[in-house]
């Protein structure tokens, strides 16, 4: 056998020609020169098929390609590679696709100009336009949020709400930010994304949640509800001491609903359920610590002095310790001195 087109003997491949003539008049891609694709001016979303993405360029233009590019069914195993540069805010692409017939590959190369339309996303709009379904509150029971504090919950939510944005909720933003009533309010664009964000800064820096509802209208026939979950932290935080009934204490840790104390006169420590708890009284904080001079210890007790006034006390030790320091924290509460474990 030989091929009608050019003579030669080679094996016919389809259509009574060889391979080389049949590849050299048909072609298997075929697309249009240039496509349109919408992009956020804010954000830098695509819209893709009435929907807007965070993904990456070069994956949004592979679905261009697929849904744009005919694709010839025969070939097999196709793959379509990239490689684009922008060029007056548009975007210059070649377009590499291959598969094969039978088993013969096959590669063909198109060029394709993205005309990059700036526009803005949904949810850019939504955010411009201060729209929020959500509003969590952070208070503290009987006391003001420290700057400090502030600081750390501020930076615990904005990150929380950026992880919750990269596992895919690009429609989750904080709408905005407010400091009142010695606390936070958070403006968020979604409930469900509320709660979590309450949940999370409960079980992080402990405290209780309420929650309440507020009828905004109506979409679709359907009630539409702003929710507030107000997250009210403990009066205390690690650090503090406390006074419960006529025991003194250091507060270890707040997580959710438990608080972690040190009896000062035993060091004895436990885990309790803040609602359990009753009477509590706030007596300081860190700065009620107090550097004093060891001046000799035994087992039981040691000797200290005090450097401003070298008045010399003597404490009993909760444990059998030893003290290789030359200074010891004490704190002074009510008159009555304790060792700081």
């Amino acid at each position: 056998m030989f091929c009608v087109e050019c003579g030669s003997e080679e094996p016919i491949f389809r259509d009574g020609v060889c391979r080389k003539c049949y590849l050299k008049t048909h072609t298997f891609t075929k697309g249009p020169k240039e496509v349109e694709l919408p992009i956020c001016a804010h954000c830098s979303s695509y819209k893709y098929k009435n929907t807007w993405t965070s993904d990456l360029f070069g994956d949004v233009i592979r679905r261009v390609i697929k849904n744009f590019f005919e694709i010839n069914r025969e070939l097999k195993n196709v793959d379509i590679a990239t490689e684009c540069k922008e060029i007056k805010e548009n975007m210059s692409c070649k377009i590499f696709i291959t598969g094969f017939l039978d088993d013969v590959e096959i590669n063909e190369e198109h060029d394709l100009l993205v005309h990059l339309n700036k526009t803005v996303c949904d949810v850019c709009s939504k955010r411009f336009g201060g729209y929020h379904e959500a509003i969590v509150q952070i208070r503290a029971d009987n006391r003001v949020l420290s700057k400090k504090e502030l600081e750390q919950i501020d930076i615990y939510v904005v990150n929380l709400v950026e992880v919750l944005r990269a596992k895919g909720n690009r429609a989750l933003f904080i709408t905005d930010v407010g400091e009142e009533h010695g606390g936070l309010n958070y403006y968020l664009s979604e409930k469900g994304a509320g709660l979590v964000v309450a949940k999370s800064i409960k079980d992080q820096y402990g405290g209780v949640i309420k929650q309440s509802s507020k009828n905004i209208g109506m979409r679709d026939s359907k009630q539409l509800y702003r929710v507030t979950y107000l997250v009210r932290l403990p009066s205390f935080v690690k650090g503090d001491f406390l006074k419960i009934n006529n025991s003194f204490f250091l507060v270890n840790s707040v997580h959710s609903n438990k608080v972690k104390m040190i009896n000062l006169e035993s060091w004895e420590e436990s885990i309790n359920d803040i609602k359990s708890i009753h009477k509590i009284k706030v007596v300081g904080g860190q700065e009620l610590l107090k550097d004093m001079i060891l001046v000799s210890q035994t087992n039981e007790e040691i000797q200290i002095m005090d450097s401003k006034n070298y008045e010399i006390k003597i404490i009993r030790k909760p444990k059998p310790i030893s003290y290789d320091s030359k200074m010891i924290k004490v704190v002074i509460i009510e008159d009555k001195l304790f060792i700081v474990p």
